[in-house]
């Protein structure tokens, strides 16, 4: 190898350290665990999964269901959640500060400190763009402060049932936001009560309006603009200990379906998975 291609390798690894771009199968949380090898007919990228019937809890598909793990942006759900049941202004106008700046991943952000958006704009911004910042502004801005608001995620996740689930922040970038697919299934059919809920986080775009011009945020699940889906209420997620997530309420053939999919390998695994699941579920359980 010359002089110059070390020196290119070189320059990539330490960028890609320095990033956090790559992200390998032993990474995450689950994967290091060997779930991956649990009994799978589907044999699914996602280390856990769930498929339930909404309506009637009848359990469709499991996979290490009971296992909990760091589940990223689902977070944000429950972030929702409690923002819409403190009854909080939503057209109040809040800003992003110095303190909404990730320090966990150090992630970006174009909503930059200074900037001014309603609570409505935030909420909508975390559900569909999974925007940390504006998650982090909901928490700041609760009644008591972010400490008041993290305490009542963790109250609010005990008294709907989700006795494996602990919130630490209220973005998912911390790997000790954790929980099972069990409870995550349990918060999804809480949070599809909430119409603002089920509408924002399925929009395919929104745009919000800085001081430096309107900022357009597309949805972070494709499967949104799918025609063979039907989502009514869906969030997605990743940090490299939790790999890729996702929470979906889906209309699939005449079911109402709760999907849970945690720990997917790969930037598009976990629709992948989905798309297994959907056949799945039409071939066998219509």
């Amino acid at each position: 190898m010359t002089l110059r291609r070390l020196l290119a390798a070189f320059l990539v690894a330490i960028f890609t350290i320095q990033s956090g771009a790559v992200w390998s199968a032993n990474s995450s949380t689950g994967k290091k665990a060997g779930l991956a090898d649990a009994h799978d007919p589907l044999s699914l990228s996602s280390s856990v999964a769930l498929v339930a019937d909404a309506d009637s809890r009848e359990v469709l598909y499991a996979k290490n269901p009971h296992v909990v793990l760091p589940i990223a942006s689902i977070t944000k759900l429950m972030t929702v959640v409690v923002t819409l049941e403190a009854g909080q202004d939503l057209d109040e106008v809040l800003s992003i500060t110095q303190e909404d700046i990730d320090y966990y991943k150090n992630t970006r952000s174009r909503l930059k400190p200074g900037n001014q958006f309603t609570r409505r704009e935030l909420i909508h911004l975390a559900l569909m763009a999974s925007e940390n910042r504006a998650a982090s502004a909901l928490g700041r801005h609760f009644p008591g402060g972010m400490q008041a608001f993290v305490d009542q995620m963790n109250r609010r996740a005990r008294e709907l049932g989700m006795y494996h689930t602990t919130f630490t922040e209220t973005t998912g970038l911390s790997e000790q936001n954790r929980s099972s697919a069990n409870d995550l299934a349990r918060m999804v059919l809480h949070a599809q009560k909430f119409s603002l809920i089920r509408q924002f986080s399925t929009d395919p775009q929104f745009s919000v309006q800085s001081d430096r011009g309107v900022l357009n945020f597309r949805n972070t699940n494709r499967l949104i603009k799918s025609k063979e889906w039907d989502i009514d209420l869906q969030k997605t997620g990743f940090i490299n200990e939790a790999g890729r997530c996702l929470v979906m309420k889906a209309r699939v053939g005449e079911r109402n379906l709760i999907i849970v999919l945690l720990d997917a390998l790969g930037s598009q695994a976990r629709m992948a998975d989905a798309e297994r699941i959907r056949r799945y579920v039409v071939s066998s359980h219509n």
